[in-house]
Parts: structure tokens; sequence; C-alpha cells
């Protein structure tokens, strides 16, 4: 009996020293949780349809909190929109934030209103001064998209995937 369990903790003290552990420390936004996202793609054999999809309202959300942190920026940066129609735009996001529904699919006014004030001057100009306030770095990658993230049949890929900022709290 002691020569089976002596055997059995060998065996396992042999599979533990081929487990590699890795310690990422770093400041918030840095990238440590890229790195986890690309070491699975690249190792694992990345990520299965299922868990593409789980990753569509982390999508949704980016992007429509990206642009709100604009159009919030626009205010305190006494930037004005292109457009004046592009006011009614702005409330129907913030409102879509405020109500937490930002994880939702976009529907087609809500999508209108996004591509709308993406391509409004005033909103770029806010853009280009981002090192001004805190926006994601995605923000453009996203904001880029919006037709293809707003399609109905959206599933993110691993780019999306390796874009998307959740806020990470846990041990990966």
């Amino acid at each position: 009996y002691s020569k089976a369990l002596d055997r059995l903790i060998k065996e396992d003290a042999e599979r533990a020293a081929k487990d590699v552990k890795l310690l990422l420390l770093g400041a918030g936004e840095s990238g440590k949780s890229t790195i986890v996202k690309q070491m699975r793609i690249i190792h694992q054999h990345g990520y299965t349809k299922e868990e593409f999809e789980q990753y569509r309202p982390v999508v949704y959300s980016n992007t429509i909190q990206s642009l709100g942190a604009i159009i919030r920026a626009m205010n305190m940066l006494n930037i004005q929109f292109a457009s004046v129609e592009r006011e009614a735009d702005a409330q129907r996001v913030l409102e879509v934030i405020q109500r937490m529904k930002d994880t939702e699919p976009f529907n087609s006014e809500l999508l209108s209103s996004m591509e709308r004030l993406w391509a409004d001057a005033g909103v770029q100009q806010c853009f280009l001064r981002s090192n001004e306030y805190q926006l994601n770095d995605s923000a453009q990658y996203f904001l880029d998209q919006l037709y293809r993230i707003g399609s109905p049949d959206f599933l993110p890929n691993e780019q999306d995937i390796l874009r998307t900022r959740v806020k990470t709290t846990t041990i990966v």
C-alpha cells in the first residue's frame, strides 16, 4: 500500500512540475488579461462558439460605453456637435447606458444614432483629444465596426475578444 501511495505521489509531483505558473503584475489596463487571452488563443486552441457568444454583451457594452464617454467628454471639453440633430442621438445613447441596457443588442434606431454620432465632426474632434479624458483604447476599433457589431447575427471574433475590456478582479 505504501509503495502504491509513493508512486502516486511521485507521478503527481512529475505532473505538477510540468505545469507552468505565471504571475502577471501591472497597473490597471496595462494588458494583463489580454496576455492571458492571447496565451489561450495561441496555446489552448482558442475559444468555443459558446464562449464567443458569451463575449457578445461585453462587445456591446464596450462599444456604447466608449461612445458615451466621448459624449460626456464633449461637454467637459466644451466641444459642440457639428449638427444639432446629434443631441437627440446623444440622449438616446446616454439613456441606454443609464438604464443599464448597454449589454443588449443595438436596435436599428440606436444603431443609426450611434453611426451618426461616430460620423459627427464634433465627436471626432473630441475623440482626437481622448488623452484628456478616460477612454478605452479599443474605442475606435469597436466604433469603426458599428455596422458589423450591430448586425442581428453578430458573433464576436478573436480580435473582438482580445480588445474587450472587463474589469478583472479575480485570479485567472
